[in-house]
């Protein structure tokens, strides 16, 4: 058995003394994986998952097909709405930011596990969704990422009935909006600013690749919307008009000059460049969108403070080499991910290593961007869970989920939950 420290809510029971810290500890008692699989009710839940999964694989496809654009997730999230109420989940909603939220009670309202998968994927609206099959391998954009995850969780809700497991926590299965590039994070942020505020003990995401992987670590990210303004005017008869463009142009070059560590690795990227009227005009505005990323907050804010200096040293170098107008710049972010890390040897982290190998894997320790940088900002135990089979060219036309022994993924999200939830 393993003890876990007390919540948001919890403290504040305990300080208004309403709760004596014994009786809160006791709360946070999980048990041992390999114990909790000697259940039978758990043992049918994983025998469940694996009978379940060419469903899961069925639904996993349905979902796909439906549309979950940046910021246009409502149509899915209302189709996992029906999957919720099918199921069974009670108070199954929408909240404001658009999560979908369902709860399988317990015996008790504590511990409260939140598992949660996201709904949006980063393709554009238009983009061609449709799942072709090639034997075990199911071809799509988002098919992988994070649609498994939405059918991993509907599976494992429908093993755990199906076993008639019986847990003394209460679980709430979450389908968050927003995980994705510009969404910064607003579902889960909501989840936690507002919807279930001080009400969460266990955060588990299910998001990435094997399900041996535990990602403990978030990769924190700055995300800015760079843009530059000036006159402009026609191409021939303005030329030695300062440029936006070409002030974007410099502030690019100096950008992938800058040198940066291996570790704590640390990353940048101009992910997107747009602006101008015509080829034969010079652009009155010009605009950039840079993505930056470590785990480690200092490297991060290191780069950040780089960037942001290239950019005002390539707006005076175009302003000085034309001398004619003024380019002007805009630095808006758009994106702040935070960085930090569940505790290696805590006590969440633990069990879901020994989740992984009472089932016969071999767990690893791993990094990432997911939901769960968020919970781990607040100092709630969060980590995310690998999603089973196999995913590749994620956030490409071409990803593909390899759907040989997927059942793996649920199968150790139910003993995780359930060992956190005794």
């Amino acid at each position: 058995m393993r003890l876990l420290p007390l919540s948001p809510a919890l403290r504040g029971l305990a300080l208004a003394g309403l709760l004596n810290a014994a009786a809160a500890v006791q709360l946070f008692a999980v048990t041992e994986p390999a114990v909790v699989l000697r259940d039978p009710t758990v043992r049918a839940a994983l025998d469940a998952a694996k009978r379940n999964e060419p469903e899961t694989v069925e639904l996993q496809i349905m979902l796909n097909e439906i549309p979950a654009p940046p910021f246009g997730e409502a149509v899915r999230a209302a189709e996992l709405k029906r999957q919720f109420e099918r199921l069974g989940l009670k108070d199954v909603r929408i909240d404001k930011e658009g999560n979908v939220l369902g709860t399988r009670p317990g015996e008790q309202p504590t511990p409260h596990i939140v598992v949660a998968a996201h709904l949006d994927t980063v393709f554009p609206e238009g983009t061609d969704v449709r799942v072709r099959r090639e034997g075990a391998v199911l071809h799509a954009p988002g098919i992988a990422d994070d649609t498994r995850g939405l059918a991993e969780m509907l599976s494992v809700i429908r093993a755990l009935d199906e076993g008639k497991v019986v847990t003394k926590g209460t679980i709430t299965f979450v389908g968050t909006v927003g995980e994705e590039g510009l969404g910064d994070l607003r579902g889960v942020k909501a989840i936690f600013n507002e919807t279930l505020k001080d009400q969460v003990d266990f955060f588990v995401a299910i998001d990435g690749g094997s399900p041996t992987s535990v990602l403990n670590t978030a990769v924190g990210s700055y995300r800015y919307r760079v843009t530059f303004k000036g006159p402009g005017g026609h191409s021939y008869g303005a030329f030695g008009l300062v440029n936006p463009t070409h002030a974007l142009g410099r502030a690019v070059g100096k950008i992938a000059d800058l040198q940066v560590p291996t570790d704590p690795k640390t990353t940048f990227n101009v992910g997107r460049i747009g602006g101008g009227t015509s080829v034969n005009s010079i652009a009155f505005e010009s605009w950039m969108e840079i993505d930056m990323r470590s785990h480690d907050v200092a490297s991060l804010n290191v780069i950040r403070d780089q960037i942001i200096a290239a950019i005002h040293d390539s707006v005076k170098a175009e302003n000085a080499r034309w001398k004619r107008g003024e380019v002007t710049v805009d630095i808006d972010l758009v994106g702040d991910r935070p960085a930090g890390s569940t505790d290696p040897e805590s006590p969440i982290v633990k069990t879901a290593q020994a989740s992984v190998r009472a089932l016969g894997g071999l767990p690893t320790l791993s990094t990432g961007s997911t939901d769960s940088n968020y919970p781990i900002r607040l100092g709630v135990p969060a980590v995310t869970v690998g999603r089973g089979g196999i995913g590749r060219n994620n956030h490409s036309l071409d990803e593909s989920f390899d759907t040989t022994d997927a059942w793996k993924g649920p199968q150790n999200v139910i003993l995780l939950i359930t060992s956190l939830a005794r």
